[in-house]
């Protein structure tokens, strides 16, 4: 298989990822409007720091305000972590591999890009916005499900894999780092008492609600949520599970020793952390360095997998 045909597979389940995952962010905000106190002002410059792209916000808007933020997230092509610039990214790639995937996915994102490319200023307001992102979500899901069920699961299907599990561990401590960096505005004793229900919006937003009681069994609560979101292997949207994916991944592909080391070992740095003993006011710190690592392993396997010079004889070979 051609080193190039897949990377663009890894990052075509990437983006895919990104934009389901950046709908999931905003819902996070729209979900804790819906249960706070009118008095309460959520916090969405920390959105923008936690995508990383606060230069880049900066340079077209002149505040962190709801709109501005909303736009920037959602519709901005201009930012390339935007629902739609991702997306676009997606279209693009599948126009190089429609040979290896589904025609339906075409179809697909095909229709989920000019759904959003033509959402007009109205559209993201507050009082239509949940929908909005229940379509980019619902669409991003379809996809997925499309992908799983109706492509061969050969080496072309790993690639995509391990891009979409990657960018969903990377994803979700970017969410639970929203929380934990605090949405609502600090020392305001008046809103304590409304303190996890940030949290509560931070399962809402990943459709892990339930599945937290299940497995928990306890109320809502900071610590136990950030366990149950890095460290549960049994959720499919939790960063150690996408961990041992990508592992198990890793493992079916051609001269993969290198990049299957450096996740392993991730992998047990992750499960094998206390995080019931970490500060809130550390948990970003926490999930920073944990993305930091996500990068560093996503960086080992472009450059084992995806530069022709690196073992190209070894791409050409399958399991």
């Amino acid at each position: 298989m051609l080193s190039r045909m897949a990377d663009n597979l890894f990052w075509f389940g990437r983006y895919v990822q990104r934009a389901e995952n950046t709908a999931r962010l905003a819902s996070v905000h729209a979900n804790l409007i819906l249960d706070m106190p009118r008095r309460a002002v959520v916090a969405w410059e920390s959105v923008v720091d936690i995508t990383g792209s606060r230069s880049g916000f900066v340079e077209r808007y002149d505040g962190f305000t709801e709109t501005n933020v909303v736009r920037f997230l959602l519709v901005d092509e201009a930012n390339p972590g935007s629902i739609l610039a991702s997306l676009a990214q997606a279209r693009t790639i599948l126009r190089a591999a429609r040979d290896v995937m589904p025609r339906e996915v075409w179809e697909e994102i095909n229709k989920l890009y000019w759904f959003v490319r033509d959402t007009d200023a109205s559209t993201l307001e507050r009082r239509k916005r949940g929908e909005f992102l229940d379509t980019v979500i619902r669409g991003c899901l379809l996809v997925d499900g499309m992908i799983g069920e109706n492509m061969s699961h050969d080496l072309a299907f790993r690639f995509l894999r391990l891009g979409s599990n990657l960018e969903q561990a990377d994803m979700t401590s970017r969410i639970v780092d929203a929380s934990a960096l605090g949405l609502l505005p600090p020392r305001d004793d008046e809103l304590l008492p409304f303190s996890n229900i940030q949290w509560r919006s931070v399962l809402l937003s990943l459709t892990a609600y339930q599945m937290y009681r299940r497995h928990v069994r306890k109320r809502v609560s900071g610590p136990k949520v950030v366990q149950f979101l890095t460290q549960n292997r049994d959720f499919p949207r939790s960063i150690a599970w996408n961990l041992d994916s990508i592992c198990h991944t890793l493992a079916r592909l051609p001269n993969h020793v290198s990049p299957l080391n450096v996740a392993r070992t991730l992998r047990a740095r992750v499960c094998g952390a206390d995080l019931t003993v970490l500060p809130q006011s550390q948990v970003s710190d926490y999930m920073d360095e944990l993305q930091a690592k996500l990068a560093e392993l996503s960086n080992v396997i472009t450059e084992h997998y995806f530069r022709p010079e690196l073992a190209p004889d070894a791409m050409s070979q399958s399991q």
